[in-house]
């Protein structure tokens, strides 16, 4: 990144802005932290100069973030000597309908919600702050309720909360200002800026199509309901980016999925994933079991198409964004023109119209393998800031109308593909264009290229290859959608 838009990244974002060095990662890839727990540390034990003082931040992990290998000796601290310990931790909130308690699991370190309790003053202090997601992050103070002291109806020792703190290090985020800020730096200067953000150096891409592409995967944290395919050749960073950098997402890798728990589980009475994160991205996908194919291809279909999850007598709705990521070879993602590259997927996916739900494709082929030459080294935005405001411009539906004005829709376009271009254009209008109010605001050159062009050309993947996998499809392409020109009706 030149100087001087190091200058202007830091004059205009101050304290969202954070010294990162990746090439240097060995000292955080040991701890095992999510990126936004690690630009907090990085902004609150920094030198003058930026540089982490990294002794600080090992007191601060060793105090409140243990290990998973030393839970034992913690649960022998609250338990055998009674002590309070405070901890920095993924906490997920359980309400039991037979009893009316309160309780809570902590996922990363293996403690079930039956051995812990949420007492009623401890609830009533934290509710607001407990109820803020599926899975929140805070500075918690743990506890320990004897038998002795429980009620009657159960007489065993649980684990308690006693103090709560969200993990919020933006509570007061100013969208208004991150849509300003864009206005004093050029596409160029910003895509380096949206790269930095999420830890890689864009100078480590010399390819504008590698750069572009990998902020394609920035798509679903900004656009509800973005179902995307990515088949990309191994060490692209696609596990990285979409399960460490945003706490709004969920990354799965192997093992099963099922309907209860994507969607919604009947004996629990609970809602799945897709309502509790803006993207579940299925990684390593040919090592994913489905359970019970037809029920779980059913539930998906349903819910791609318009969002609503009908599972029995339940009906919701949600918001999340569906990612199937898998490793394909070289030699195959070159031949995908004439190639059913989506073989390559588990059978679940075999069926055309499903894959019909999925609006575009990310060309794994355009990104290197891995180096470090691409990590981040220097000043960039802080990943949870940024991840926020990404969050954040999910529900800004003044984009969408914007594209429904610019794009030009040609008769008899089919009604899935008029959908996914738009979805996808509004998606990359957001992420590179957030200053943009109006459609007067952006030339009609630029958001051909940037915007409808790339949203066109994933959903032309798509529609290859559901040529390739089902005659009914074979010939059709997606239709040439156009752009309005608005910049003559400027005031």
């Amino acid at each position: 990144m030149k100087p001087e838009t190091v200058k202007k990244l830091r004059e205009n974002f101050e304290q969202m802005v954070v010294y990162k060095d990746l090439s240097k990662s060995a000292f955080f890839s040991t701890l095992n932290l999510p990126s936004f727990t690690r630009d907090w540390l990085l902004s609150h034990f920094a030198t003058e100069t930026g540089e982490p003082d990294y002794g600080a931040v090992n007191d601060f992990v060793k105090r409140f973030i243990p290990r998973p290998s030393e839970w034992t000796g913690v649960k022998a601290s609250i338990i055998k000597d009674y002590e309070r310990v405070k901890l920095l931790a993924k906490l997920v909130v359980r309400i039991d309908v037979g009893s009316g308690e309160a309780s809570f699991a902590l996922p990363d370190y293996g403690l079930d919600a039956k051995e812990t309790i949420i007492e009623d003053d401890v609830w009533q202090r934290h509710k607001d702050q407990l109820l803020a997601g599926r899975e929140i992050w805070g500075m918690i103070e743990l506890g320990y309720r004897t038998p002795e002291n429980a009620n009657s109806r159960d007489k065993k020792g649980k684990i308690k909360l006693t103090q709560f703190r969200s993990f919020r290090p933006y509570p007061d985020l100013d969208l208004e200002y991150y849509k300003e800020m864009r206005e004093d730096f050029g596409l160029d200067e910003w895509i380096e800026i949206l790269l930095g953000a999420v830890d890689y150096n864009a100078g480590g891409y010399p390819e504008p199509e590698q750069r572009m592409t990998m902020l394609t995967r920035l798509l679903p944290f900004v656009e509800k309901r973005l179902n995307l395919i990515e088949l990309a050749p191994k060490g692209t960073g696609k596990s990285y980016l979409f399960g460490r950098v945003s706490r709004y997402g969920w990354l799965s890798s192997g093992g099963k999925m099922t309907r209860a728990k994507m969607f919604y589980d009947i004996s629990r009475r609970e809602r799945g994933l897709v309502s509790n994160y803006d993207y579940i991205a299925l990684d390593e996908v040919q090592t994913i079991s489905f359970g019970d194919v037809d029920e779980m291809r059913a539930a998906l279909k349903g819910y791609m198409e318009s969002g609503v999850i009908t599972i029995g007598n339940w009906q919701g709705e949600a918001s999340s964004g569906i990612i199937l990521c898998g490793n394909i070879s070289q030699e195959a993602m070159e031949r995908q023109s004439h190639m059913v590259i989506f073989q390559e997927l588990p059978e679940i996916f075999h069926e055309s119209a499903l894959i019909d739900r999925f609006h575009g494709f990310i060309q794994g082929r355009d990104i290197p393998r891995m180096t470090d030459d691409m990590k981040i080294r220097g000043w960039a935005l802080s990943s949870e800031y940024f991840c926020s405001v990404l969050h954040e411009l999910r529900e800004d539906s003044s984009y969408r109308a914007i594209v429904d004005a610019l794009v030009a829709v040609p008769e008899n376009a089919d009604t899935r593909d008029t959908e996914a271009v738009k979805r996808i254009a509004t998606a990359y209008l957001k992420l590179l264009y957030p200053n943009v109010r109006r459609p007067e605001d952006i030339k009609p050159y630029e958001f051909n290229k940037n915007c409808l062009n790339r949203a066109r050309t994933m959903r032309a993947v798509i529609k290859n290859q559901l040529g390739l996998m089902d005659k009914e499809f074979e010939g059709k392409e997606v239709p040439h959608f156009t752009v309005n020109d608005y910049t003559s009706h400027d005031a």
